[in-house]
């Protein structure tokens, strides 16, 4: 004999069944209500209330059966916790992207919903809950949605799931109050997969379909598709939105809107009696106008969440079950708004179920299908506990669906992010103003062992395996040299003519202002510059063997002031104009070159038109004589420099100037020598014929003499 429980909102049904061959028989069933709200969205909140119904069950099926000491049960479906999350992973310059980092970022989300889960009921650990299923929504590739990861490669993936958790506490709960009447806990289930057992077997799991169990305060929602249970997922709204519905349209009390409801489903016509005492008589038609909106409510609640659950499409059918699911128009409307013909929703009764004996127990209709399923999927496929080690700890799971190495990842509490190595850093680097990045390695997936061997993620497990994960190696920094970041887009090479002989002038690579080598190794934020050179001046001081001081222009300091001589300073043409040093060159010119040559103190007195010195010419004793008086002389460190003295670049000189004064007759004796003729005596100065003096200025063109008289002996 197998003994179920189906403890629901509003009541806890019992049934007993046995198993013939390939059958089960229903042998006895009892409802029994609670007296008070002892049960709410399908928790226990009185688990002594909850005890007393069970009690009275399992007493009124023993009077006629015996004692009965182990019992099935399943967690509500209700109770599961849903949460969508995302999960975001750097890809950029990885490979393509395989299962194995896909299924590791969908583990990611999942622990992402986990953690968004909890964070509302601190403080908590993340054993207490359990993920029974997730659902993929949605993939993106660089924040684009994409149809599938796999072989994709870009800069980020990320991924939304809807992940499905079952808090520990239910379990527990169920158990106290089975301990209250004394009972053993023999097999459980969740509801959602024990009313999908019976009307969905596995060989109809391969279509995508939906199973809604719609009880009196939640609608539990189980999705099939690809052989599986894919999700699960409930919304607090049911049967007794559309009992206040009609307590609130006909002023009724709760129990007396609950009867009329219940009456609904057998007369035409019903009769009531509302607060105020007046007796009322309406159609059925009538009443359910009047009530429309809560239908729509209900109807809307539920194919929201299936949509939710089936990654935004409607499933190809959809299977009512559980009182509710009797409500008038609910089939019809849920089927408009999930875009499906009327016959691909429907009402599914006890008569659905291929495993059952046929009977004579008044139990047709759909609110049996749960607690029948609940007898046949607890006994058939009870949840059991899975144990297993992950990195020596011990770690145990509810085996609720294909469970896989990622499951016990989860259940360990280790984190999923922190398993893929962290890619290495970028280089980011400027190549001639435009940033560049160069990426590093990626890194590697984290390297998992089952039972000693290599395993991925998705492997599926089983009881007593072990199970080792290694943390995968972080990627390498990247590193590179001027060299690869030029690539083949190697900088032009220019060529001129210089004095006829044709040059190829390659640019100058710069680090950071300072010249550098193509096989530099580049750090982060180097800024790598390719410089030709700008000037003709810059040309010749690369390609020629001038130093900075020969190429400089010719100057002087005069008196302690600097003075440039372009005619002494190195003469450049480009295509036969003559231009300055500082001046600019193209590809194909043709430059010409010539040093200046080294001047005297007389070029310079010339080029700077110096009055040097001033002259005339007389005759003396019938000879042309030149007299020459100094107006400026020059010094170079404290020596006078003569007119055929060179000068050098960058020499100091001092430039003394003399005031300009006639010449007197004196100035001639300078220039001539004075030679005394022998027995002469007393002399006399002539100018031009006439006696003159020392001091008498003379003037040029003048006819000078000196006249001797003999000496007279007395």
């Amino acid at each position: 004999m197998i003994f179920a429980l189906d403890i629901g909102t509003r009541s806890v049904v019992g049934l007993l069944l046995e198993q013939e061959q390939d059958k089960f028989r229903i042998l006895d069933f009892v409802v029994k209500e609670h007296k008070e709200r002892a049960m709410l969205d399908g928790q226990i909140h009185d688990i002594q209330a909850v005890s007393n119904a069970i009690t009275y069950v399992k007493e009124y099926l023993e009077r006629s059966h015996g004692p009965l000491t182990k019992v099935c049960v399943a967690a509500a479906g209700r109770s599961l916790r849903t949460q969508t999350a995302f999960a975001i992973q750097d890809i950029k310059g990885k490979a393509l992207f395989n299962e194995e980092d896909i299924f590791l970022l969908e583990l990611a989300a999942v622990q992402e919903a986990q953690r968004k889960l909890l964070q509302a009921k601190e403080p908590v650990q993340a054993d207490q809950y359990f993920c029974v299923g997730y659902s993929v929504l949605r993939y993106y590739l660089d924040e684009e949605e994409i149809g599938s990861l796999l072989d994709q490669k870009g800069e980020q993936a990320s991924v939304e799931v809807i992940s499905t958790f079952l808090p520990k506490i239910v379990v527990e709960s169920l158990i106290s109050a089975l301990h209250r009447s004394d009972l053993q806990l023999e097999a459980l289930t969740l509801e959602p997969i024990a009313a999908i057992n019976v009307l969905i077997p596995p060989s109809m799991r391969r279509l995508n379909l939906a199973l809604v169990d719609i009880g009196a305060g939640t609608s539990d929602i189980a999705i099939s598709m690809d052989g599986t249970v894919t999700a699960y997922g409930m919304v607090p709204v049911a049967g007794d939105e559309i009992t206040e519905g009609l307590s609130d349209a006909f002023l009724l009390d709760f129990p007396q809107a609950e009867q009329t409801k219940r009456e609904m489903l057998s007369k035409e016509e019903i009769t009531f009696t509302d607060v105020l005492g007046f007796e009322q008589t309406l159609s059925k038609s009538e009443i359910v106008q009047q009530i429309s909106s809560y239908i729509d409510k209900l109807a809307t609640a539920i194919a929201t969440e299936i949509l939710n659950q089936n990654n935004r499409t409607a499933p190809k059918a959809v299977m009512l079950v559980g009182g509710g699911s009797l409500t008038p128009s609910l089939p019809a409307l849920l089927a408009e708004k999930l875009g499906l013909p009327e016959n691909r929703v429907a009402i599914r009764g006890v008569d659905a179920i291929q495993q059952l004996y046929p009977m004579d127990f008044p139990i047709k209709g759909p609110e049996f299908i749960t607690p029948i399923g609940i007898a046949i999927a607890a006994k058939q496929k009870p949840i059991e506990y899975v144990s297993v080690t992950v990195n020596d700890l011990p770690v145990r799971l509810f085996d609720v669906k294909k469970l896989t190495i990622g499951d016990c990842l989860l259940a360990a509490g280790v984190n999923i992010q922190k398993l893929v190595g962290k890619p290495g850093l970028a280089l980011m680097v400027e190549l001639n103003g435009k940033s560049m990045t160069i990426p590093g390695t990626f890194g590697e997936s984290p390297k998992i062992y089952k039972n000693g061997l290599p395993a991925q993620s998705f492997d599926p497990i089983n009881n007593g395996d072990e199970i080792q994960v290694e943390k995968g190696k972080d990627g390498v920094a990247a590193s590179a040299t001027i060299a690869q970041i030029i690539g083949d887009e190697k900088p032009k090479v220019l060529e001129v003519k210089v004095n006829d002989e044709w040059l190829k002038i390659a640019p100058t690579i710069l680090v950071n202002e300072h010249v550098s080598s193509e096989d530099h190794v580049l750090n982060d934020r180097d800024k790598v510059s390719f410089q030709y050179p700008v000037s003709i001046k810059d040309l010749l001081l690369t390609s020629f063997t001038f130093t900075e001081n020969e190429i400089e222009p010719f100057h002087l300091q005069i008196n302690d002031e600097k003075t440039v001589i372009n005619a002494f300073s190195l003469q450049v043409q480009r295509n036969g104009l003559q231009i300055p040093l500082t001046s600019t060159f193209e590809h194909n010119d043709q430059i010409s070159w010539e040093k200046g040559k080294t001047p005297t103190v007389q070029m310079l007195a010339i080029l700077k038109q110096y009055e040097m010195k001033q002259e005339i010419s007389v005759t003396y004793n019938g000879q042309r004589v030149v007299l020459q008086k100094a107006l400026m002389e020059f010094y170079r460190n404290g020596i006078l420099l003569k007119e055929e003295d060179l000068l050098s670049k960058g020499d100091h000189l001092q430039l003394m100037v003399k005031r300009k004064e006639s010449f007197i007759f004196q100035d001639i004796f300078r220039f001539v020598e004075i030679k005394q003729p022998q027995g002469a005596g007393s002399f006399l100065l002539k100018k031009n014929g006439t006696e003159s003096s020392f001091y008498d200025l003379i003037s040029h063109g003048d006819e000078l003499d000196i006249h001797w008289e003999k000496k007279v002996y007395q």
